[in-house]
């Protein structure tokens, strides 16, 4: 207990970043608190519905059962987006406490595995930048994430679906596949003494890829990652990506409570890729795009082409700390717009993540050199500026 509340594991960052992360659960729950009456669409409600009924064992959510109870291979009898695990997450609670979406109270249950889920998104974010950047770069990663609209409103679902656990299980599979990469140089048994970390890799594999099919797109990019870091331990690299593979599938084949025939029929009707090549040449799409990511906190039309630019014309920040956030969100970015016909998509939440992550690393660059007392001056009226402007917004909700 003694070493668990050391300086080193528990001192004043800790503390700032939790009160960060207190105030963003305070905010989830003052929006909670004022979803209007009658709010629960029909989407929702069958979505939850399916949820409870697996929680029960009377069938498998997404997926559709004949008359008789059978589940047929027909494609159109399966969810192409999303595994069981979309449905189970929500009405978790629901199934503990033996409620549905037609009381108050299981309203707010439906809502708390998100909050949990976006306050851990803003735990790991800040956990990663400190890694990265020092204590200021984690401060300014949390302080963008707890005050933008659209990661509060995922994390109480205010009229979007349930988009944050697959943003969580994306952020945790590159920076623990990057984590884990980075301790293959340590002289000890790669696969033996990794377990841990493979298997946190195998659960936000299972996290990104059972809210999401398409979300299988991060698994090169995670290789990529992993190889360039262990160059010297390719082999050792790559074993323990398909090691947590492996897992992640035996666990999302637990979803489906391992019904094999069930589980390939829905990954055969799987649909894993959401690009439109045509959408990509529409100029309004991509303004649709830079709306989202504007209405995301203001201060990110400064904050991102600032920090673009300084990518750009300046060494220093160009380094693979930098590197790998910025050609995660561009890629995130190029998939939101491949995809624009969904008003609220996982792409662009994951876009933001790591976007927030680029900014604090180039921000943090900044704060290092001579400029020190000017750039800190300017940061912090900036992020101030954004977290007034997110609450004021709040404070003229009404019930």
């Amino acid at each position: 207990m003694q070493r668990l509340f050391s300086r080193e594991r528990f001192g004043r960052p800790q503390i700032l970043a939790g009160l960060l992360l207190l105030a963003f659960v305070a905010e989830c729950l003052w929006l909670v608190a004022h979803i209007p009456p009658g709010a629960v669409s029909s989407e929702e409600f069958t979505r939850v519905q399916q949820g409870l009924a697996q929680w029960s064992g009377k069938s498998i959510a997404g997926i559709t059962s004949g008359g008789s109870g059978e589940i047929n291979n027909r494609g159109n009898d399966y969810d192409p987006d999303h595994s069981p695990l979309w449905y189970l997450i929500e009405a978790a609670p629901l199934a503990i406490f033996g409620l549905d979406l037609t009381s108050t109270a299981g309203i707010w249950l439906s809502r708390l595995p998100c909050v949990v889920i976006g306050t851990l998104l803003g735990a790991s974010l800040w956990y990663v930048s400190r890694r990265l950047y020092g204590n200021v770069g984690g401060y300014i990663a949390l302080g963008l994430y707890c005050f933008s609209p659209a990661v509060i409103r995922s994390s109480v679902l205010w009229f979007v679906q349930p988009n944050i656990a697959g943003a969580w299980g994306t952020f945790g599979a590159v920076f623990t596949g990057i984590a884990v990469s980075h301790t293959l140089y340590a002289p000890r048994e790669v696969i033996l003494w990794n377990w841990r970390r493979i298997l946190l890799l195998a659960i936000s594999l299972v996290l990104a890829v059972g809210s999401r099919f398409s979300l299988a797109i991060v698994l090169p990019l995670l290789l990529v990652f992993m190889l360039y870091v262990a160059w010297e331990r390719r082999a050792a690299a790559t074993a323990i990506f398909f090691a947590s593979c492996g897992i992640g599938g035996f666990l999302l084949l637990l979803a489906y409570r391992f019904q094999w025939k069930t589980f390939g029929h829905s990954l055969a009707h799987a649909k894993w890729m959401e690009v439109s090549g045509p959408a990509l040449a529409m100029s309004r799409v991509w303004w649709l795009v830079f709306r989202e990511i504007a209405e995301s906190g203001p201060v990110l039309v400064l904050l991102a082409p600032a920090a673009l630019l300084g990518y750009a014309l300046w060494r220093r920040p160009r380094y693979f700390g930098n590197t790998a956030p910025l050609v995660v969100a561009i890629l995130f970015i190029v998939l939101r717009a491949g995809s624009p016909h969904e008003t609220d998509s996982v792409f662009g939440l994951i876009a933001l993540v790591f976007l927030f992550l680029f900014i604090a690393g180039i921000a943090a660059d900044c704060l290092e050199t001579r400029f020190r007392e000017v750039a800190t001056a300017v940061m912090a009226g900036l992020l101030a500026a954004n977290a007034i402007w997110n609450l004021v917004g709040m404070a003229k909700i009404r019930l």
